[in-house]
């Protein structure tokens, strides 16, 4: 597979944020098009079971979905890892059942260097609004090993907006 450009390690929620953000990127460059008035009326994503991904390209998918002004609601069954970012969206919400799993940053599941730990650290806090940020900082990105867990019901006491009954 590695003939084709495509990184043995990609995951199917990985080629789909490509096929978003692709989709994201056509939409922009083709404005007063029939395709970017049908891309204005689709400006919400709901995000179904997410185990995270590269940081590399969820901040790609982020910035995308901030440009375009894409809601973001979190529904899946899971949330972990890189799709907690998901949470710092203007607008974005939760369903109180899904599960949030929060970890600090690593290269696959391998300490980094302090330098670069602490600046990626802050890079995935930059996308969590307070208290959840300060929380963040304080302990969760101090698990590499595993997740700290959280049921959206508890983002929700913590000023996470909860997402309408679908």
């Amino acid at each position: 597979m590695s003939g084709l450009g495509i990184s043995p390690r990609l995951s199917l929620r990985g080629f789909r944020a490509r096929i978003l953000v692709g989709f994201l990127v056509f939409g922009a460059l083709f404005s007063g098009t029939a395709f970017q008035a049908a891309a204005n009326t689709q400006n919400l994503y709901v995000v179904g079971n997410d185990r995270g991904g590269y940081l590399h390209d969820r901040l790609i998918e982020l910035k995308n979905l901030q440009r375009n002004r894409v809601l973001v609601e979190i529904r899946g069954r899971v949330c972990f890892s890189t799709c907690t970012m998901f949470l710092g969206l203007p607008g974005a919400c939760v369903d109180p059942d899904t599960m949030f799993g929060f970890h600090g940053p690593s290269r696959s599941g391998r300490k980094l260097p302090k330098e670069d730990f602490e600046y990626f650290s802050r890079v995935m806090a930059g996308y969590y609004p307070e208290p959840l940020k300060s929380w963040f900082m304080n302990k969760a990105r101090n698990r590499i090993s595993g997740v700290y867990k959280a049921k959206g019901a508890e983002l929700i006491r913590m000023g996470i907006s909860p997402c309408r009954e679908a």
